[in-house]
């Protein structure tokens, strides 16, 4: 097994509380304080759109706004702070935003002999194809394997957009559902999971899995066992 090179990850947690719904407007208001447009901010320029796993995330974080960069993301926030423009309009309210702290780390990422245990929260793992498989399955076991396939999926699809291959086998086991609702992201209805699980692989805390990973979806966090 070849290790990973390091990947830096730059965490910026904010005094601010912000709910889970206001993430998206916290987004927006990050990227209308910038003068350059970077497509890292926010995935498209007006006409192209960046099919990639985001590498700047924005986040709730122990009930507070926070934004996790990922590699090339890490160097794009120069743009952020160099902005010097902390009072931003999120939703219908002016909101000064107090930086609470900087954490910046180099996460060795690698496919490990023992199991790692996780919890991710609001994942999104079902689109219009397998959620009609899932609901018509009766079966609990089968649809555990389903949620597993997928999150399987989602976790490859991650380590693709930092440009990490694996040369062996990925194992993934949800080990429990703690919570399953309904949710609403532009009008359109989700289901959403809040899981724990285990796979032979480290991973870094406060990174997205999965759909809409950019706006806090699907955020992970190590499970102490």
């Amino acid at each position: 097994m070849i290790p990973s090179e390091p990947i830096n990850i730059l965490t910026i947690q904010f005094a601010n509380t912000i709910s889970h719904h206001e993430i998206p407007l916290f987004r927006g208001a990050v990227i209308h304080s910038l003068e350059n447009k970077l497509l890292l901010f926010h995935n498209h320029d007006g006409e192209n759109y960046r099919y990639a796993y985001p590498l700047i995330q924005y986040k709730r974080i122990k009930g507070k706004a926070a934004i996790v960069c990922i590699g090339k993301g890490k160097d794009a926030m120069s743009e952020f702070f160099s902005s010097n423009q902390f009072s931003f309009e999120i939703g219908k309210k002016n909101t000064e935003m107090r930086i609470e702290s900087i954490h910046a780390d180099l996460a060795t990422i690698n496919l490990i002999d023992t199991q790692h245990y996780y919890q991710l929260h609001n994942w999104l793992p079902l689109n219009s194809n397998n959620y009609q498989l899932f609901q018509e399955t009766d079966n609990l076991v089968e649809k555990l394997m389903i949620l597993e396939r997928v999150l399987t999926g989602n976790i490859l699809s991650f380590l693709k957009g930092i440009d990490i291959h694996l040369e062996d086998k990925l194992e993934v086991h949800i080990t429990q559902i703690t919570n399953q609702r309904i949710t609403f992201y532009k009008k359109i209805k989700f289901m959403a999971f809040d899981i724990e699980f285990k796979a032979n692989i480290s991973l870094p805390p406060y990174i997205g899995i999965g759909k809409n990973a950019s706006i806090g979806y699907g955020m992970l966090t190590k499970n102490t066992h």
